[in-house]
């Protein structure tokens, strides 16, 4: 039997995200309280990220948004991070608010984005890992967030691409 690597690309990142995602998933929470969300996004529901992408690169005039678009459209997945807002009772003042109790709800706590941030540290280690090419994506996270993914709940989301080929789509970007 003969298996040519290019009949699995597809198949062989799909495997892989379920390791990236295990490893956001296990990345440390403050004060050990997950209000991390985590999915993989792939075919129709990635061209409709694509599009939002695209929409809000028309509406906004943001032009990196098309260039990214581009990059997902040249992806086989795209691992999505998440994050729900909600005090951690720190009252550190990080925010800009001397305690929880007096930011406003619309206000994120900076320990909600940090937990974020290490899952996507996280992720990007195991994509590393696993010789996956990557890239972490505010714009492609933002329109998967008005898409309502990972979840309708998330308030902070960030995008890991994934691509395997020949060469990374995300080197020598236009």
């Amino acid at each position: 039997m003969l298996y040519n690597e290019r009949n699995y690309r597809d198949e062989s990142v799909l495997a892989a995200t379920q390791q990236i995602m295990i490893a956001a998933r296990t990345a440390p929470k403050s004060r050990g309280v997950d209000l991390v969300e985590v999915c993989t996004v792939t075919g129709e529901e990635k061209q409709r990220i694509v599009d939002e992408m695209r929409r809000i690169a028309e509406e906004e005039n943001i032009q990196f948004f098309f260039r990214d678009a581009l990059n997902l459209e040249q992806a086989q997945a795209v691992v999505l991070i998440g994050s729900h807002c909600q005090n951690l009772s720190l009252n550190c003042g990080r925010c800009g608010f001397a305690t929880c109790a007096a930011k406003p709800t619309a206000v994120p706590c900076v320990f909600n984005t940090i937990d974020v941030g290490i899952a996507i540290g996280s992720a990007c280690r195991t994509a590393m890992q696993l010789c996956v090419d990557s890239r972490v994506m505010y714009s492609v996270g933002r329109a998967a967030q008005n898409l309502g993914y990972p979840d309708n709940e998330s308030d902070y989301v960030c995008a890991l691409v994934l691509s395997v080929s020949s060469k990374s789509p995300f080197f020598d970007r236009k």
